[in-house]
């Protein structure tokens, strides 16, 4: 059964270029664009793995993975911060990366597969 990506940002291109990106490279996925609809996604989707925007609507990426991370089945997700912001180094201390928008594809997919033990 394939791993579920689930990409959290609130500029939509994004989202779509990374779902196919995923998708692509045989990843089942899901999506949300903020961190209130992202905690809702993420309790009837299971993600295996998230990519986090920081800087969103309604609820800011740290503040969604804190709330998500306090839940004990999401504890240890692996969550890979991907933003525009400077300083996002600092945003999610427990992320398994942080990434620079614009960002290389394929530099993601090999994240993506070290941190899903791939």
């Amino acid at each position: 059964m394939p791993k579920k990506i689930m990409v959290v940002d609130d500029d939509p291109d994004i989202v779509d270029y990374l779902v196919s990106v995923f998708e692509d490279h045989g990843y089942d996925t899901c999506r949300a664009s903020d961190g209130v609809s992202a905690y809702e996604v993420a309790m009837a989707e299971k993600p295996d793995l998230i990519t986090l925007d920081i800087e969103m609507p309604h609820e800011w990426g740290p503040r969604f993975y804190r709330r998500l991370t306090s839940e004990k089945e999401f504890s240890d997700i692996p969550v890979i911060v991907i933003s525009g912001l400077s300083g996002i180094h600092l945003a999610i201390r427990r992320a398994v990366a942080t990434i620079k928008k614009p960002f290389d594809p394929a530099d993601v997919i090999q994240i993506v597969r070290e941190a899903l033990g791939e």
